[in-house]
């Protein structure tokens, strides 16, 4: 699964650079939790929630089955 998560965030990081943020991936756990690191200007940025929620969660929930929620670390 980790792998699979990987390469969904693989698309997804053009968005997060284009703006001058990433993506780092940290860890995928048993019950479908995927934890990410924030980086560049997506850390601390006010619209980083709606970023990881709506965008970032969304599209792994989509692309990889078993994915519960996305959460910030």
């Amino acid at each position: 699964m980790k792998e699979q998560v990987q390469a969904v965030l693989e698309q997804v990081r053009p968005f997060l650079q284009r703006d001058g943020g990433d993506v780092q991936l940290v860890d995928v756990d048993a019950e479908g939790v995927v934890k990410v690191k924030l980086v560049g200007a997506c850390h601390g940025c006010p619209g980083a929630t709606m970023t990881l929620k709506n965008g970032i969660e969304r599209v792994l929930k989509e692309k990889v089955p078993g994915i519960k929620e996305v959460r910030s670390v």
